[in-house]
């Protein structure tokens, strides 16, 4: 046999071998039933620390006199079961060497570099079922991305495909922020009753599959432009108290929500969180990151628990303050977000669909490596 057709075969079973891995994933369990695989990685928080598995996380790692126990550093990836239901849009995320999307290809490839962020020390990623925008920042989102359907229902391809990245997360011993909602794609649901259907839904399957490695964030920033009041800052921490409701078999998921990068928690949505979400975003001074934290922890419906940021879009990892150590130095956890910028090849950013999920270019090794050498990979 040629080459190409020796190829095209080879694709051909991996295709066939991907598509029967999605369908299990799919598949329903009983109502009340667990996954049969016991979870290896349980997520928990001690005071203002996160733990695994019963233990700190970097145990006693301290770097440049910081303290890393209990730190939770983590990296935006919510574009893993991105998919685009807009016939209109989808050919903007077309592969360059198949000229073509391709979701399930999407998901395989980011499984297929989650080992590599976790030897570097990665303990977390940022999942969200209505993803982010592909093009970093948007103003108008036309494209159609969410594992909702419009009564709330969820999407068994979107969820076999988040059931495969868990999978994973769950076997290296990672934990999974997974957001529920993000704006511009809220509005595919109907109505606040669709809303509170999802979340639904959406914690049901988690405790259904056994995951005990997930972080639930109930929105992406809930103070930018969602349709639904009940998604909106004032009303947010209801779903916040809904989504922590015990699992059949005891127990509950740990759960908070996001604001826009520069802005404090409210004091509804503090109260109720297990955990807080920062955003740096347009935080060009690291100062202000540490002054970030300090303030949080001065609100007065703050008690003390882990002080997390999930997204942040400035760098610097080879100078000594930047965003990333300042956080770090207020014993706070910070999270990677990079997107291809304008004219930047397809090795750019892990948002911009479609994602090159290696560590494939010189902005993701300099995270991966000062992350490395901050945690020893552990």
């Amino acid at each position: 046999m040629t080459r190409a057709p020796l190829l095209r075969a080879r694709r051909l079973v991996h295709a066939a071998l991907v598509a029967a891995a999605i369908a299990a994933a799919a598949a329903p369990l009983p109502p009340g039933a667990a996954a049969d695989a016991p979870a290896r990685t349980a997520v928990s928080i001690s005071g203002d620390d996160f733990r695994i598995n019963g233990r700190p996380t970097l145990r006693g790692v301290r770097w440049r006199g910081y303290r890393l126990e209990g730190l939770l550093p983590n990296s935006r990836m919510v574009q893993g079961v991105f998919d685009d239901l807009n016939p209109d849009t989808r050919a903007r995320w077309a592969y360059p060497d198949t000229n073509a999307w391709d979701p399930d290809r999407n998901t395989r490839e980011f499984v297929a570099a989650m080992p590599e962020w976790r030897r570097h020390g990665l303990l977390a990623i940022t999942l969200n079922l209505q993803g982010g925008s592909p093009e970093g920042y948007s103003g108008e989102q036309p494209w159609h991305n969410s594992a909702f359907a419009e009564d709330g229902s969820l999407r068994p391809d979107y969820m076999a495909r988040a059931a495969l990245i868990l999978d994973e997360a769950d076997r290296l011993g990672m934990a999974v922020i997974l957001g529920l909602f993000y704006f511009g794609q809220d509005e595919r649901l109907r109505d606040e009753a669709a809303v509170t259907r999802a979340v639904d839904e959406a914690v049901a399957w988690v405790h259904a599959r056994g995951y005990r490695n997930v972080l639930v964030e109930i929105n992406n920033e809930c103070d930018i432009r969602y349709d639904h009041g009940i998604l909106q800052p004032d009303r947010v921490h209801e779903l916040i108290v809904r989504a922590k409701r015990a699992a059949p078999g005891g127990g509950r998921l740990l759960v908070s929500t996001s604001y826009g990068g520069r802005t404090l928690p409210g004091s509804a949505v503090l109260a109720v969180s297990d955990f807080v979400l920062l955003h740096g975003n347009g935080v060009t001074k690291p100062d202000r990151i540490a002054a970030m934290v300090r303030q949080t922890r001065q609100l007065p419906r703050y008690t003390p628990k882990p002080i997390v940021f999930n997204e942040d879009d400035h760098y610097g990892f080879d100078e000594p303050w930047n965003n990333f150590v300042a956080a770090t130095s207020e014993h706070a956890s910070w999270g990677y977000f990079d997107y291809r910028r304008r004219g930047e090849g397809p090795d750019e950013g892990y948002q911009s669909v479609p994602v090159s999920w290696g560590i494939s270019s010189a902005r993701k090794r300099g995270f991966f490596t000062l992350l490395r050498g901050m945690t020893g990979g552990r």
